[in-house]
């Protein structure tokens, strides 16, 4: 459907200024223009899509049901817009020699460094900027092009968000080195339901703790916590002091502690994934190298 709008980014900005002012005369300040001329782009906007879009008094100006609606898809739009520029000004700049990676904890401490270290054995000129973001996080990131690539915890199903999964890996319990079950060769969920468990922040581990949680309901208890940490060293020197215990991924054996034993769950179903993923709106051309790298060495 044809749509002959007769107005144009001015008069958005006009709106958007008395929208978040709520005052014509402040709104008109922002924009640097006299308030008879922003009254005049507002009154043309109204025109155009034929709808009021703010109550106005001598005293006080509101949006209308109306305004409010059209607001929030303004917003949206203009984030659109931004994100359009900045898309557009990486591909005439070309963007080679630069990635901006974001990481977990998994990811940092399991696969990823071997995938950087071959890449940049391939690729020395090309610069990776490092950037730690829990896994919730990075899906807005990703959304945003924020960052070039993720590698969180999976899966993930997001309208124009590719994934390839690169790494999968058993559930452990962390035990202090004297727990009684320290010396087993596996632990099963439900001898955990009376222990006190160390877990990571809710900001920082959101994904995580809600496995877990998921992971001790199907045991038939909800878990004790006892003290939260905000990094994995955290997390294992409470359990090395004997707080609690807590479970990680198996990746947790590189970091070889004495302080702390790792059991293996009995419930070998129980499993984590790590997944890249990245937004295919646009893929520099430094990234699309990283990517064939991704995808050629990490076949799981």
């Amino acid at each position: 459907m044809s749509m002959n709008f007769r107005f144009d980014l001015r008069h958005l900005r006009a709106f958007l200024a008395v929208a978040e002012a709520l005052h014509f005369k402040r709104a008109a300040e922002t924009l640097c223009i006299t308030q008879p001329a922003l009254s005049r782009l507002i009154k043309g906007l109204e025109e155009s899509i034929e709808a009021k879009l703010f109550s106005r008094t001598t005293r006080q100006v509101e949006l209308t049901e109306a305004g409010r609606l059209f607001l929030a898809e303004c917003q949206q739009a203009f984030t659109h817009f931004e994100r359009g520029i900045h898309l557009a000004q990486r591909a005439t700049e070309g963007d080679i020699g630069h990635i901006a990676v974001a990481y977990n904890d998994f990811s940092i401490n399991g696969v990823l460094p071997r995938i950087l270290d071959l890449f940049k054995e391939k690729h020395p000129d090309i610069s990776i900027e490092l950037v730690y973001m829990p896994s919730h996080e990075q899906h807005n990131a990703i959304q945003n092009h924020d960052i070039d690539v993720g590698f969180l915890i999976g899966p993930l199903a997001l309208e124009g968000i590719e994934t390839h999964r690169s790494a999968r890996e058993r559930i452990v319990v962390i035990l202090p080195k004297r727990h009684p079950l320290a010396e087993r060769g596996s632990v099963r969920m439900e001898e955990l339901a009376d222990e006190k468990f160390i877990l990571g922040t809710e900001s920082g581990w959101r994904e995580f703790r809600d496995y877990v949680f998921r992971m001790c309901m199907q045991a038939g208890f909800t878990p004790k916590i006892l003290q939260e940490a905000s990094t994995s060293s955290g997390i294992f020197g409470l359990v090395a002091a004997n707080m609690g215990v807590s479970l990680y991924s198996e990746c947790v054996e590189k970091f070889k502690r004495e302080d702390i034993a790792i059991v293996p769950l009995a419930e070998r179903e129980h499993t984590i994934e790590t997944i890249a993923a990245w937004n295919t709106a646009y893929i520099s051309p430094s990234f699309s190298l990283l990517r064939d790298l991704l995808q050629s060495e990490l076949k799981i």
